[in-house]
């Protein structure tokens, strides 16, 4: 019985220590920073996808508002003949308002009235925004055979067949020449079921082109207010434009061309998007750079490198010389004073100030290409170093002939690979070219990421911030979606949206958390006994006394976690934690239902540097403490 005794209690004893020697415990040192992290860490990469821009970013609530180039019919465009009213509408190909748009909606109209007036109407993306007491600016081109004609403009209800707001425009001539209009809404119910109606009251032909409407913008500069609010929440740093994919085409002629993207919409001849649709180039070049203005970013600006999606290409020398001196007229167009030809011609695009520029990217995942990028980025890295000597070039394949300032990586993965591969820089070499991660993301959830992948990212974004002295910059691909049926090709995506609202995914909310908690310097975090997907990062700011930690816990149970706190002999009574959880894994937002996973902050007491917190399943938490 004695030695019985005995056993019970050693083996009751070793597991009490074993039991403590499970105890997950962090460990940080807040006074031996290791490396600064990188004041451009996080931003936004953006493209003509899933109607990101047109349907999307870019306000313009007009679908195809200029017939596109091999178009045989006219998509978004019907005819309208109200009561005893008789039109034809058809694409001409023979007449536009300039040389970049040769073609135009043309509209015959051989009877109507007052009463019953006939014309064209526009279903717009997914239908129309609209809201109560708005002003909508918008503007055509046009001309008659019937010079003196009005033309009605109207927003209409689809159901109801309401008119929300209207307008007429008078004398419209037998030349070629832009009319604008205003529609002014009353006590209208909030709705995106509406379509827009140009009508005339008397037989005559009209020829349109360039129908525009816009909603109120976001500073004046035609980007919608809420989704430019969603980006301002995240704090970004740069922003890395204009693709993509969208920058190579699918063929050389389908490029973007940036210079056919600058000036006047009426010499901006469209192109084709490699994502199956025609791109208006509202959103060109100096757009771009106004979006960076606005919310206070770098441009990270990609120049095309001679390789097209169809695996079109151009030879280094001779061949490629008119692509570079491209990119140097563009680099100058961002960078220029007017006493240069391309500065000039922003100022005459309304822009007279020079836009700062540290970064361009030359061509964009090259590591496709087998046909010589080598060979072309160093023809492009000597013809801008030479005349930019400060730039920072950012190479997208890697090369042999010259070393690169930055390369660029691009990572898709399953979560179960993010999860695997949240140390992915912690042993990188640090003597070779700067890291950009240009594009990433989990690949889980439709149209937007669940909070499987939300936690996936948060993992793998604890590994960025661990190693921004390398990883100088990142950022989530694709950005925006329309949610319409027939508007996504490609998910998940970060931001979903229709005409009328949109929403942030669980991984939009994540990276909010993380960009809006980071501090300048990187301290060492040492996590043990925490098991499987328990995932650390910790940053201070000295000059605020911060100490931010993020905490991703993917698992299905609560992690209790023991912080010790090194190097400082106090902290603050309370902290600021930001938590970002659910239920299931599987949990997600919609635009039905924008807020099922967002963040919330609580107010955590500490009893001093050495405290226990406990992180909820399913989460991604940051703690927001001074010391």
């Amino acid at each position: 019985m004695k030695n019985t005794s005995v056993l019970v209690s050693l083996v009751a004893a070793f597991g009490v220590v074993a039991a403590a020697a499970q105890t997950p415990t962090l460990t940080i040192d807040v006074s031996h920073p290791t490396a600064a992290v990188s004041p451009t860490l996080y931003g936004l990469m953006t493209e003509e996808i899933n109607h990101s821009y047109d349907g999307g970013l870019y306000g313009e609530l007009v679908q195809d508002r200029v017939p596109g180039t091999g178009f045989g019919r006219l998509v978004h465009w019907n005819m309208v003949a109200r009561g005893k009213s008789q039109v034809s509408i058809s694409a001409d190909q023979t007449t536009g308002p300039s040389s970049a748009l040769p073609r135009s909606i043309k509209v015959s109209v051989t009877s109507a009235s007052a009463d019953s007036p006939a014309g064209v109407e526009n279903d717009g993306y997914w239908g129309f925004p609209v809201r109560p007491h708005t002003v909508y600016t918008g503007s055509f081109w046009a001309k008659t055979d019937a010079p003196g004609l009005p033309v009605t403009v109207s927003l209409i209800n689809d159901q109801t067949g309401a008119t929300a707001a209207t307008a007429t425009v008078t004398n419209i001539g037998s030349g070629w020449k832009e009319y604008k209009y205003t529609l002014k809404t009353g006590a209208v119910a909030t709705s995106m079921n509406n379509h827009l109606v140009l009508t005339v009251a008397r037989p005559a032909t009209v020829w349109f082109d360039l129908v525009s409407l816009f909603p109120p913008t976001y500073d004046n500069h035609g980007n919608r207010i809420d989704l430019m609010q969603k980006l301002a929440a995240m704090h970004p740093s740069f922003l890395r434009f204009p693709g993509g994919n969208y920058l190579e085409g699918d063929t050389i002629n389908q490029r973007f061309e940036w210079k056919k993207t600058i000036g006047p919409w009426v010499d901006r001849p469209t192109h084709r998007s490699p994502w199956g649709y025609q791109s208006s180039d509202g959103m060109g070049l100096l757009e771009f750079l106004e979006w960076c203005q606005d919310l206070h970013m770098q441009p990270v600006l990609a120049v095309y490198a001679g390789y097209s999606l169809h695996h079109e290409h151009v030879n280094p020398g001779p061949a490629l010389e008119p692509y570079v001196q491209d990119a140097l007229d563009e680099i100058q167009y961002v960078t220029g004073g007017t006493d240069t030809k391309w500065g000039a011609e922003r100022a005459k695009d309304g822009h007279p100030a020079p836009f700062a520029l540290k970064y361009v990217e030359i061509g964009n995942e090259d590591w496709f290409d087998r046909s010589g990028y080598d060979g072309r980025f160093a023809q492009f890295y000597k013809a801008i170093k030479q005349a930019y000597p400060q730039i920072q070039l950012i190479a997208t394949a890697p090369v042999k002939s010259v070393r690169p300032d930055v390369l660029d990586e691009h990572f898709y993965m399953t979560a179960e690979k993010a999860f695997s591969d949240a140390h992915h820089y912690d042993n990188h070499s640090r003597t070779g070219p700067k890291i950009f991660v240009g594009e990433w993301a989990t690949r889980e959830g439709s149209p937007t990421p669940d909070l499987q992948a939300a936690l996936a990212d948060a993992a793998w974004l604890t590994g960025l911030e661990r190693n921004s002295d390398l990883v100088v910059m990142a950022s989530y691909a694709p950005l925006f979606v329309n949610v319409n049926p027939g508007a996504m090709q490609w998910a998940p995506d970060l931001i979903g949206y229709n005409a009328l609202t949109s929403y942030g995914s669980p991984s939009y909310w994540m990276q909010v958390m993380f960009a809006a908690n980071l501090g300048t310097q990187i301290v060492p975090a040492h996590l043990q006994n925490a098991g499987p997907r328990v995932y650390v990062s910790a940053t201070r700011d000295p000059q605020k006394r911060k100490l931010y930690l993020k905490i991703v816990n993917a698992n299905s149970t609560a992690a209790q976690v023991a912080i010790d706190l090194h190097g400082t002999g106090k902290v603050g009574a309370q902290a600021v934690l930001t938590t970002l959880s659910g239920k299931t894994p599987n949990a997600t937002n919609s635009i039905e239902n924008p807020r099922e996973i967002v963040p919330v902050k609580q107010t955590v007491t500490l009893s001093g540097p050495n405290f226990t917190e406990t992180f909820a399943p399913y989460s991604v938490n940051a703690l927001d403490l001074t010391y």
